[in-house]
């Protein structure tokens, strides 16, 4: 029974198991960013930030400098989803996440964590302690920090 168990550890555990599951992990990650990055754009373009995206950083969120921070927190949404899904950079991008989720979390809806952000400190984890996986441009261009 115990070398069945481990056969079936080692399967799993193989490359590419754990690569599909970290690939799936960093479209789940990206997807979450990237959604919530289109809506503070103006419909039709790619970067402009719309007045309602300052609005709810100055009223909801309360943050100090909502056209700085609104157009940071924008380009950061759009620029690390693109890193996490392509595997390129990914620990670093993950790590990103991580920060926004963390910033997230303290300063604009701490009531969130076990709903919501948990779940993405979670797969930022597995991708900064694990990287990119097989099917990342992390592997094929042999960066040490994916």
């Amino acid at each position: 029974m115990k070398s069945m168990v481990r056969k079936i550890v080692r399967l799993v555990s193989a490359s590419v198991p754990e690569g599909i599951a970290l690939l799936f992990t960093r479209i789940a990650l990206a997807g979450i960013f990237w959604r919530s990055a289109r809506t503070k754009v103006e419909d039709g373009s790619w970067l402009q930030m719309s007045d309602t995206t300052v609005l709810l950083f100055r009223e909801e969120y309360g943050m100090p400098w909502p056209e700085i921070t609104g157009l940071l927190a924008t380009y950061a949404e759009h620029f690390l989803p693109i890193l996490v899904v392509l595997g390129l950079f990914t620990r670093i991008g993950a790590a990103g996440l991580l920060v926004m989720t963390l910033v997230i979390q303290f300063f604009v809806y701490p009531e969130a964590w076990w709903q919501v952000h948990i779940l993405w400190v979670a797969l930022a984890g597995i991708l900064i302690v694990r990287g990119g996986g097989i099917f990342s441009l992390d592997r094929l261009t042999g960066h040490k920090f994916g």
